[in-house]
């Protein structure tokens, strides 16, 4: 059976049984951002499954903490989190970057699908979706993802919203925010509700947000890039081309009823921004998508239950060269499937089996396209398992993806197609000497097809500065990640401790080959997509110590650690983030909560051949949120970061010498939860 009609049988199946199922979206409880407590996720394992009981890396934003989060593009949100940067290619697109790996290899899914859009294949294409949207966001940090497909090497970010709705809300339940900013002069507002007709649930939401060029503390370009170009730094003020405009609003309905739900969405998302990269270019993006989810519980037998979701999505992504003069189109069409069966939980034993299909059509149009259109079909069969007995216990877990890849190359010539078979497995072992301490470690082998972009790229690349060029003759990509983890609670104090080593054979990677492209008499480097070996190690620590208590309030002290290495057989990998350290007093009590942040992230001088160093930078952030009433629905929040005005660049982003973090900032907004 050809790859095509492997990935058309299994959705067709897929959807079949999306028909009378769908994927339950998560359910928590309140927790802050910056620390991952006893919670319960299911991005890592589909029976859901606690985060200090696992040897999976997690981190869970929630309801509350989304309420009086800056707006902020997904990737910049999460940045700062342990193991966490974002690729920082201005407020419009920043993707997530997880220990140091980005594009294909971070996967970012709503609801367990994919976006189905262009974010991976370039720094300056923004993520189909907003946080403002979601009811909590789940990252998995490091390779085992498996539930959600081995090319997921480096981690997955998955944006949990309930436009879907799950169960039947007791009247009206939802949220109203406001916030402005003073940095970028920037505002915005979201709102959702969901309400019952009978057994329907029905949700509605809507997002607008717009800022202007964002303030920053120094000129824009960096004293490394002038000392070593010989140019003039310039004047600073405001980073050119730095703004952004984001509309996004949605609809969905379930019907509810005693084993399980059905439902259906509909969204529309609109973004306009900046690129910075070149000053008179501007982005506009739309997408619109529709998906299927639920669930159906079983009675009795062997599994618990079977769930199952569909997306499709239009994606459309135009490059504009001056107001009215549309240049480079990219477009995106494509669906995506998988179904799950949850088994009974018995003695101790959990576990999963799911099937997953997706169908996508790739297309660039215009003198700037760099990548031809492409035809990407993949299908996939997993399971995910997990003993746990009373001091002891194992996971493991076990994946078939083929892919298949087809396009036309840019020079011309027939149609190339490529096929991919990947296998990727897991296994785990924990103990738990006392109830305080647990202590896992993991061996898991995954296996990543190269993407459209490192198969066939033949083009000048704006967004980076270089003329890339695939290799249609790559192979996959292997990875083995041993990681050691402990979870330790006293008292006082709680502890969580990720320690891994990666190696790769086969590392897709780019190598400067030395020869240029002229083109309007400016030179571009050109790049080629090569194969190495590849070596990654590092670590993340977070703790929780509580200082002072007495009634409802409460004084306590954080502190997370992170740092990764990455060396390939060429060298020092490119735009590896430095280490990175933060300090946080937290006071609580039932009407104020406020944080004093210190961060520290270090110098990076340990460098590809054609970068350029980082300096390191000390942050201090002051943030307070206050509950007038007594219901605590109403939050009034503020925030104040780099309080210092110090520059910062972010080492992973292309742009970290042309475009530095923004300035101080002074955050206030307000939040009604109903």
């Amino acid at each position: 059976m050809s790859p095509s009609l492997v990935s058309r049988a299994a959705l067709t199946a897929a959807l079949g049984w999306s028909a009378m199922a769908g994927v339950a979206a998560a359910q928590s409880a309140p927790q802050d951002p910056a620390a991952v407590l006893d919670d319960v996720i299911v991005t890592g394992a589909p029976y859901g499954i606690s985060a200090r009981a696992t040897t999976i890396a997690t981190t869970v934003i929630d309801e509350e903490a989304l309420a009086t989060a800056p707006a902020a593009s997904l990737g910049d949100l999460v940045a700062g989190l342990p193991g966490m940067r974002s690729t920082d290619f201005a407020p419009g697109a920043s993707r997530p970057v997880i220990r140091g790996l980005s594009g294909p290899r971070v996967q970012v899914l709503t609801n367990g699908i994919g976006l189905i859009d262009a974010s991976s294949v370039s720094p300056d294409h923004q993520v189909a979706t907003d946080p403002a949207e979601a009811n909590r966001i789940e990252i998995v940090r490091g390779p085992a993802t498996l539930a959600y497909g081995g090319t997921a090497i480096g981690g997955v970010v998955n944006v949990l919203d309930n436009r879907i709705p799950t169960e039947m809300p007791d009247g009206v339940d939802g949220m109203v925010s406001a916030q402005a900013s003073s940095v970028d002069d920037g505002w915005s507002t979201s709102a959702r509700a969901t309400f019952g007709l009978g057994p329907i649930a029905i949700s509605v939401d809507g997002v607008k947000k717009e800022a202007d060029d964002y303030d920053i503390p120094s000129p824009a370009i960096s004293q490394r890039l002038a000392d070593a170009e010989g140019i003039a730094r310039g004047p600073g003020g405001t980073q050119p081309n730095s703004f952004s405009e984001l509309e996004s609003w949605g609809v969905g309905a379930s019907w509810i009823g005693s084993r399980g739900f059905l439902g259906a969405s509909y969204k529309d998302l609109s973004s306009t921004y900046g690129t910075v990269a070149e000053p008179d270019v501007f982005i506009q993006l739309e997408q619109t998508r529709e998906d299927v989810r639920g669930e159906l519980r079983f009675d009795g037998g062997p599994f618990q239950k079977l769930t199952g979701s569909y997306g499709h999505a239009d994606y459309t992504h135009t490059e504009f060269e001056g107001p009215g003069n549309p240049g480079t189109i990219f477009e995106s069409d494509g669906q995506e499937a998988r179904a799950d069966l949850v088994q009974r939980t018995r003695n101790g034993w959990n576990g999963a089996v799911g099937v997953q299909a997706l169908s996508r059509t790739f297309e660039a149009i215009g003198a700037e396209a760099f990548v031809p259109t492409s035809d990407i079909e993949e299908a996939g069969i997993y399971t995910v398992q997990r003993l746990d007995r009373a001091g002891w216990g194992l996971e493991g877990g076990l994946r078939y993806d083929r892919r298949s890849v087809t396009a036309t190359p840019l020079s011309g010539g027939s149609e190339i197609a490529r096929e991919f078979d990947n296998w990727s497995g897991s296994v785990a072992a924990f103990i738990k000497p006392t109830a305080n301490l647990f202590l896992g470690l993991s061996l898991a082998h995954n296996e990543r097809a190269p993407s459209e972009v490192e198969l066939f790229a033949d083009g000048l690349h704006v967004a980076t500065g270089v003329y890339e060029r695939g290799d249609a003759t790559l192979d996959n990509e292997t990875v083995t990640t041993v990681e050691g983890t402990l979870h330790y609670t006293a008292d006082r104090f709680r502890g969580d401790l990720h320690v891994y080593a990666s190696t790769y054979d086969g590392f897709i990677d780019e190598q400067d080959t030395g020869a240029v492209f002229v083109d309007g008499g400016e030179s571009f480097p050109i790049f080629q997509f090569v194969q190495t070996g590849a070596e990654f190690r590092g670590f993340e620590a977070e703790g929780e110590y509580d200082l002072w208590a007495s009634g409802d309030r409460a004084l306590s002290l954080e502190g997370a650690v992170d740092f990764v290495d990455a060396e390939t057989d060429q060298g020092p990998a490119a735009r590896i983030p430095p280490y990175s350290a933060t300090a946080r007093l937290n006071w609580t009590s039932t009407p104020f909560d406020a944080s004093l942040e210190v961060r520290h992230v270090g110098e990076q001088d340990e460098l590809a051949a054609y970068e350029l160093g980082t300096d390191g930078y000390t942050m201090v952030n002051l943030s307070g949120v206050w509950r007038p009433f007594a219901d605590k629905g109403v939050t009034l929040f503020a925030e104040g970061h780099n309080l210092t005005d110090e520059e910062a660049r972010e080492h992973v982003s292309f742009l970290k010498d042309i475009a530095p973090l923004p300035g101080r900032n002074l955050r206030v907004g307000v939040s009604y939860r109903f």
